[in-house]
């Protein structure tokens, strides 16, 4: 296994002046460590849809291996077909994205963290990639998300073990309206699950429900804890229902 890594240090190592779009996620961090000495450039999006945690945490990343940032504001919702969340959102917002960064740098190699798993996976936003010569360095070199946490432990990087946190705009079903209001709802709401301890949540929102998510383990940790149902309900949401099938990945797919 350790063959792929050695693999992915020689290919990044053959490229110079890189442009990683890099979200603060254990796949794009892990490249931007080994490319930290072969003057990259990370490229951050900020939109509605991430956090500004997820913000803050590249800024420190990219902080702390020295490498240069560009954050890039980004206004998805302008966009009334993305607006509207159809089933392939993803690659609505990918195009826009990555459009914008090879616009801007029409001859730069472009990376980003795809997986090999991701393959597999219901994504849109692959096709896109496709179309605009994205490299996905850890997809070609058949590199799994667990591979990638092995290896991001080895190489002790800080967040080897953080839970994957899609765009807030997973958190609704598809073909409803998306507005930011709601895009910060889910956003305040998941923060104060993830203060109360629940680090890999979801709160999915259906209208005035919201839809929790979390591991099985944990549900006896939330039944009987009025305050979190009290600071979720003082956010606006009218309902707070538990989802009794657990945490699910996609699951809005």
């Amino acid at each position: 296994m350790h063959n792929k890594l050695e693999s992915l240090k020689t290919y990044l190592k053959e490229k110079q002046g890189l442009l990683l779009a890099f979200s603060g996620g254990i796949d794009s961090t892990m490249l931007l460590y080994l490319c930290k000495d072969l003057n990259i450039t990370a490229v951050t999006f900020k939109s509605v849809f991430q956090t500004e945690e997820e913000i803050s945490l590249t800024k420190e990343l990219c902080k702390k291996y020295n490498v240069k940032q560009e954050i890039i504001d980004f206004f998805p919702l302008e966009d009334e077909l993305i607006r509207n969340n159809p089933k392939d959102r993803c690659y609505l917002c990918k195009k826009m994205m990555f459009t914008k960064i090879r616009s801007k740098y029409p001859d730069k190699t472009i990376i980003d963290g795809t997986n090999f798993d991701d393959l597999s996976s219901f994504r849109p936003g692959l096709e896109a990639l496709k179309e605009l010569k994205i490299i996905s360095p850890l997809a070609e070199h058949k590199i799994t998300k667990a591979e990638i946490r092995e290896f991001a432990r080895d190489l002790d990087l800080p967040n080897h073990n953080k839970p994957s946190t899609p765009c807030l705009a997973t958190r609704f079903p598809y073909n409803t309206i998306l507005a930011e209001q709601e895009l910060r709802k889910v956003e305040a709401g998941e923060a104060v699950l993830k203060t109360a301890g629940f680090d890999d949540v979801r709160l999915r929102l259906h209208g005035d429900i919201a839809r929790i998510e979390l591991p099985k383990s944990e549900f006896n940790k939330i039944i009987n804890d009025e305050k979190i149902l009290n600071k979720l309900k003082s956010l606006g949401i009218r309902y707070i229902t538990l989802d009794l099938e657990g945490l699910r990945r996609g699951s809005m797919d």
